[in-house]
């Protein structure tokens, strides 16, 4: 992750399934004057588009004017089960809603940032059906669809600058349309016109905003497409918008369908415990064994995106991203030693330094030279009779393949332990990409906390 992401976790120390993936909020600021519009993706969980594009607003994109936050998993759980809603329609609980709901805390929290009065306008990102026409073409071009349509309440409100919702919504269209070649795949602004009498709409998430004087509007890119192509559509409405609100903004990557497609997904990382584990799960295989956690504690990690969860599962933990199952971790428990911060290698025949949790990128051999009072394990070498290959000179084919972290077979795992604590990892690379260090760069100061 950048430096310049401003990131908020909103509850930690969670006890059930559900309450471990709570929602959070990330703050992308400026130094510039301007509106701030909040992005939200994931109300329902079944619709990937819209939470995917919000993640990327996250970790592709830089703010250089204005504001934007975001949060990319509204309604996290049902995100990781594949579900529209694990209790029900998160969607149409914010006209009345039971405190004993289990989803009414979450609901609270993203009203209260809706209402927030630094909040100028609300987008929130969906999939919908089919697409959407003002008159019936055939069962899947009519206007009963939703998808490849920007979605008002009313024409307009009450609102000093961006009230003309209509207006907007039909400059954003303009603005897409413009970037397509094929006007099947045109958007359209449709109106519910919620204020005239529609009961399922008046317990949106957008209309809670329209009835307390605040611009809102939904996205909503079509479930004919595949998430990145989805992903796509839903990321060139919200630069629309930021275009409309003069929300100035870099990113780093090519707004195509393909450039979209590879950044899914292609950089997920978690560090376990401060830094102590650092795994690069976006190529991992696909069951990781004997992963050294804190005996007796939650498992506490950082993670590089923020739709990846660590979930726990009768085999041992699930990694998550979004719906997506990325790979198991079967633990074994330790008591942890903190001593250990940096340590020296000699990799390639010279000396470095390197601190606890890197990656670091190896030609032919390397040897840890760490002090006496600790234990090296790398993991996938072994000589009978040798129970500690500190001072030890190794090279990749001293290390058998099955061991490694990941598919390619080129990236291994050094352990050190010092009596029975476990005192860190750092992980070698025999791939011929320079790599080292990268993992400590690239986590936010989100962590997230569960209860084993």
């Amino acid at each position: 992750m950048r430096a310049w992401l401003i990131l908020y976790l909103l509850c930690l120390s969670p006890l059930t399934y559900a309450d471990k993936l709570r929602f959070s909020l990330h703050k992308l600021t400026s130094d510039k004057p301007g509106p701030t519009m909040l992005v939200i993706g994931g109300i329902q969980g079944d619709e990937p588009g819209g939470f995917t594009a919000a993640s990327m607003l996250v970790t592709n994109y830089k703010i250089k004017s204005g504001n934007v936050w975001v949060v990319p998993n509204l309604n996290f759980a049902s995100i990781i089960r594949r579900s529209r809603g694990i209790y029900g329609d998160m969607n149409r609980k914010f006209r009345r809603l039971a405190e004993n709901d289990p989803e009414y805390a979450e609901v609270q929290k993203i009203k209260k940032i809706i209402l927030d009065q630094d909040v100028d306008i609300i987008l929130n990102l969906h999939d919908g059906s089919g697409f959407y026409r003002k008159k019936y073409i055939n069962k899947l071009y009519n206007p009963r669809r939703w998808g490849q349509s920007i979605i008002i309440d009313q024409e307009k409100i009450q609102h000093k600058q961006f009230g003309h919702l209509n207006a907007i919504a039909s400059f954003v269209q303009e603005s897409i349309n413009k970037q397509l070649k094929n006007s099947d795949k045109f958007f359209y602004v449709k109106n519910t016109r919620t204020n005239k009498g529609n009961p399922e709409m008046e317990k949106s998430l957008t209309y809670f905003a329209i009835r307390h004087h605040k611009p809102a509007f939904a996205v909503e890119a079509s479930k004919n497409f595949l998430t990145h192509e989805r992903t796509y559509y839903h990321l060139l409405a919200v630069e629309g918008f930021m275009h409309k609100l003069g929300i100035g903004f870099e990113r780093d990557f090519k707004m195509t369908r393909r450039s979209v497609a590879h950044q899914i997904g292609s950089n997920l990382q978690i560090s376990l415990y401060d830094n102590r584990i650092n795994l690069d799960v976006a190529n991992s295989r696909r069951v990781l064994n004997y992963i050294p956690l804190k005996k007796h504690a939650d498992i506490e990690y950082k993670k590089s995106n923020p739709l990846l969860a660590i979930i726990d599962h009768p085999h041992g933990l699930k990694v998550r991203y979004g719906n997506r199952f990325v790979t198991s971790l079967r633990p074994q428990y330790f008591e942890y030693d903190d001593s250990l911060q940096s340590l020296q290698l000699e990799i390639d025949g010279r000396k470095k330094t390197v601190n606890i949790g890197d990656r670091i990128h190896v030609d032919k051999s390397f040897r840890v030279l760490a002090d006496r009072d600790y234990r090296v394990n790398v993991i996938g070498f072994s000589r009978p009779g040798l129970k500690n290959e500190n001072q030890l000179l190794v090279r990749r084919k001293h290390i058998q393949s099955r061991f490694s972290v990941d598919r390619g077979r080129k990236v291994f795992r050094v352990e050190l332990y010092r009596g029975e604590r476990f005192s860190g990892m750092i992980l070698v690379d025999f791939s011929k990409q320079q790599k080292t260090g990268a993992a400590r760069k690239m986590f936010s100061n989100e962590i997230t906390s569960s209860r084993l």
